[in-house]
C-alpha cells in the first residue's frame, strides 16, 4: 500500500475515534478540523486499507459501513440504544471457529461475531 499524507490523516482520525467510525463520522470530523479531505476520499483510502488488512471493514451493522483500527481477532458488541459499537475480547469464546468446524465439517476462512444489546451506560441510564 502506497503512501499518502492524506491516508495517515485518515488512519490517524480512525485510531483517534475508537467508536468505530463510518467513512462519513471520520469526514465529519475531518472537516470540522479544517480538512480538505473529500468523502470520496475518505471512502477510497478507507477501503483500500480495509482491503490490504491494515484496518477491518465492519459490514452489515447497519446501513454502512464501520472501521475498526484493531485487525486482531475479536468480536463485537452493539448497543441497541446508543449504537455504540464495542471490541469483545476473543478469549470469551477461543475455540468458537474450531467448535464450528468440527460440529459442521465447514471450512471456516473468515467470520465476524456480533451481539446485540444495552451497553452498561444506557443500563445505568434505564435505572
Amino acid at each position: 500500500m502506497n503512501y499518502s499524507k492524506q491516508k495517515e490523516i485518515i488512519y490517524k482520525t480512525l485510531t483517534d475515534n475508537v467508536v468505530h467510525p463510518s467513512a462519513e463520522y471520520i469526514y465529519e470530523i475531518l472537516k470540522k478540523a479544517g480538512s480538505n479531505i473529500s468523502l470520496a476520499t475518505v471512502y477510497r483510502n478507507l477501503n483500500k486499507m480495509a482491503s490490504c488488512g491494515y484496518i477491518k471493514k465492519i459490514e452489515g451493522l447497519e446501513d454502512k459501513a464501520h472501521f475498526d483500527h484493531n485487525t486482531f481477532e475479536h468480536y463485537h458488541f452493539i448497543c441497541q440504544k446508543c449504537g455504540n459499537i464495542y471490541d469483545i475480547q476473543k478469549e470469551i469464546a477461543p475455540d468458537i471457529v474450531q467448535k464450528t468446524q468440527e460440529k459442521t465439517g465447514f471450512i471456516i476462512n473468515s467470520h465476524d461475531v456480533v451481539f446485540h444489546g444495552i451497553c452498561l451506560e444506557c443500563k445505568k441510564k434505564e435505572r
